[in-house]
């Protein structure tokens, strides 16, 4: 995985790409918070908090992350290794 895994994503424009729950699919917003399992996400719509483990998703419309994948601490997240990447 490229560099996106390992920078913060506060400020940065998540785009929800495949989930479970088809409502969220094409979700898109300004991440505004991240905790070990949630992303906060500020939409036209309003505020909403997404299960990372739920969603597939893009970063500012770079590489596809897993949710399930970066279920973590952003702090922890940062300087983590990831396997095959």
């Amino acid at each position: 995985m490229g560099d996106l895994m390992h920078m913060p994503w506060l400020s940065r424009t998540i785009t929800v790409v495949d989930s479970p729950d088809p409502s969220l699919v094409g979700l898109r917003g300004t991440v505004l918070d991240e905790t070990r399992r949630t992303i906060r996400v500020l939409t036209e719509n309003g505020r909403v908090r997404l299960a990372k483990d739920v969603i597939t998703f893009t970063i500012d419309s770079g590489e596809v992350i897993d949710g399930s994948a970066v279920t973590q601490r952003p702090e922890d997240r940062i300087n983590r290794r990831y396997r095959g990447r």
